[in-house]
């Protein structure tokens, strides 16, 4: 159990706060992150990394010389926002130019993708890095697919040594891709992990098994094995990695035996006396290895296995010195500290010029995000309830407290004098900062695609309705990478959006479109139980979720139906 804790929903903010306390000589606090707090040369390549709470030291841990110069740190098991990533890469900044390192997870590819994208249009040069190296999640023949588990630590180590070494952005992001390609992990776990404040377990192992394959966010594994001796275990661990070898690789490699939470080191140490004898015994000479704890998920019992196949250039930047809190290479010379790190003080909000049109229909927005906060209140344990047949069960809860955070900024825009297209943008960003994870960033990516399109200068009708909600959908499968069929909320923002459009040009009004459009993706949303998973966590579990609708696609249909009923009430439409 994870028992030492105030409030559960400040209990990554309040670990982050100790972490920083502790390790002021290397890291500085920041909104939603830390940064280097020592001084770091102009024209360096910055290496941001970063993901949900839950695993230290990944990310926190990493941040220092020779790693990651900042990580941002999203809520337990929950992807940081958009807003938080973008904020922390220009604090971040040398000039240089940034490589944005995260796991490959649905909720982190899309508010780093997000982030990234904001980046470049303000003229700062962002590299992409998602981590695939769970080899359990996805066959090798879509390895783009894969989690990013504990091949994180090698992968940004390499990155991180090739950014301090001086080497250019160009160089940095391909020597980063390809410790990637050459990096591949498996996990075990003897028992899931508890969120603060939970009353049991996200998942259970049955007494005498091992769950093999498993992930770090609670996801249970692929599938159980009868308990084994630590020979055995080793084995069981290796073989899959073996078979990864890269075509042409030499037989040198670092190796990680990492511990995921409350599995003993002593019993690290037993089981690295196997791994290590198989390794040599399969040829490959073991590079500076590491065991410990280095990705966990909080009070799982468990352990994977990361290896990196080295080459020429990989090995010396792995070998590189490093100076982090949970992760010391070498020596490092000491150095000055940073000035200290000046956020901005909250104050009023300058929102852009309005049309006296687009204002009264901000108020109209306000009320009718506000509606959408209560049905999702009240529908927050259903939503629940069908994520955790083949997920974590937080979908509900992260709807819930999106859409309140919405409705709050919402009527403040509105209160401010904004225009309806701001109020809806500013809306999402509140959506995705507060919810966090995949739900967040989804419902942040839409409201803003459609706000962003809609503007501040004429009124709301039918036919700029339907042409941002198309917008809004390019930018959910742009950055998101869902397709129809994917089960997913797309299943059932697609046939809305086409909905919609087809209304609008047949001549309808916008309520009644809005009507056809809720009510066709509320039939879609229905049909996703006949669907199999083919993105994020409950994929491996794809057997649980047939027979089940998705719950981001039944979320969105509500939204669809509660906006349809308050457009009905508001004659004008």
């Amino acid at each position: 159990m994870t028992t030492i804790f105030d409030e559960p929903e400040r209990f990554a903010a309040r670990a982050l706060e100790g972490f920083c306390d502790i390790n002021a000589r290397i890291v500085a606090p920041v909104r939603g992150g830390v940064l280097r707090s020592t001084q770091t040369p102009e024209g360096k390549v910055a290496l941001v990394i970063g993901g949900g709470s839950g695993h230290y030291p990944a990310f926190a841990g990493y941040v220092g010389v020779g790693f990651a110069d900042a990580a941002v740190a999203g809520d337990v098991f929950a992807s940081p926002s958009t807003e938080s990533v973008a904020r922390i890469c220009r604090q971040a900044d040398n000039g240089a130019g940034i490589v944005l390192g995260f796991g490959n997870y649905a909720g982190d590819v899309l508010n780093f993708g997000a982030a990234a994208t904001r980046l470049r249009a303000e003229g700062i040069d962002v590299r992409v890095l998602a981590v695939t190296d769970d080899v359990a999640s996805a066959d090798r023949s879509e390895r783009e697919k894969r989690r990013g588990v504990a091949g994180d630590v090698p992968v940004f180590k390499i990155a991180g040594a090739a950014a301090e070494a001086g080497m250019d952005l160009d160089t940095v992001e391909a020597l980063s891709r390809r410790a990637n390609d050459r990096t591949v992990s498996f996990g075990i776990a003897f028992s899931g992990c508890t969120l603060p404040g939970a009353d049991g377990p996200l998942f259970t192992v049955a007494p005498g098994t091992v769950a093999v394959g498993l992930g770090i966010h609670g996801e249970p594994g692929i599938r159980d094995e009868p308990a084994m001796s630590a020979k055995a275990l080793a084995q069981l661990l290796v073989e899959p990695l073996l078979a990864e070898r890269p075509e042409g690789a030499g037989g040198r490699v670092a190796a990680i035996l990492n511990g995921l939470g409350s599995t003993k080191y002593e019993e690290l140490f037993v089981l690295w006396t196997h791994v290590a004898a198989r390794l040599r015994d399969a040829g490959l000479e073991l590079v500076a290895p590491e065991v410990g704890e280095y990705v966990t998920s909080l009070d799982m019992a468990g352990c994977s296995l990361t290896l990196t196949y080295l080459d020429a250039d990989l090995e010396p930047l792995w070998l590189a010195a490093a100076d982090t809190a949970a992760f010391r290479r070498g020596t490092v010379e000491p150095r000055a500290a940073a000035d200290p790190v000046r956020e901005d003080a909250a104050g009023p909000v300058d929102y852009p010029q309005a049309s006296a049109a687009s204002k009264a229909d901000a108020e109209c927005v306000a009320g009718i995000v506000a509606t959408v906060a209560a049905a999702l209140a009240q529908a927050e344990d259903e939503l629940g309830r069908i994520d955790a047949i083949a997920g974590d069960g937080d979908h509900g809860q992260g709807m819930r407290r999106g859409s309140a955070s919405a409705a709050e900024a919402a009527r403040n825009a509105a209160t401010a004098g904004a225009g309806a297209g701001t109020v809806i943008a500013v809306a999402g960003d509140a959506w995705a900062d507060t919810a966090g994870g995949t739900s967040g960033a989804i419902w942040g990516l839409i409201l803003r695609g459609f706000g962003t399109a809609i503007g501040d200068a004429a009124r709301i009708d039918v036919q700029a309705a339907a042409a941002a909600m198309q917008a809004a959908l390019a930018d959910v499968t742009q950055l998101g990478r869902a397709r129809v069929g994917d089960k997913t909320l797309v299943d059932a923002l697609v046939p809305f959006v086409d909905t919609l459009a087809a209304e609008a040009a047949s001549g309808q009004d916008l309520a009644k479109a809005w009507r056809v459009a809720a009510a066709r993706a509320t039939e879609a949303a229905d049909k996703t139980r006949d669907l199999s998973p083919r993105l994020g966590r409950a994929r491996p579990l794809a057997a649980r979720s047939i027979g089940h609708p998705d719950a981001g696609a039944v979320s969105l249909a509500l939204v669809a139906r509660t906006i349809a009923d308050a457009l009905e009430a508001q004659p004008r439409h």
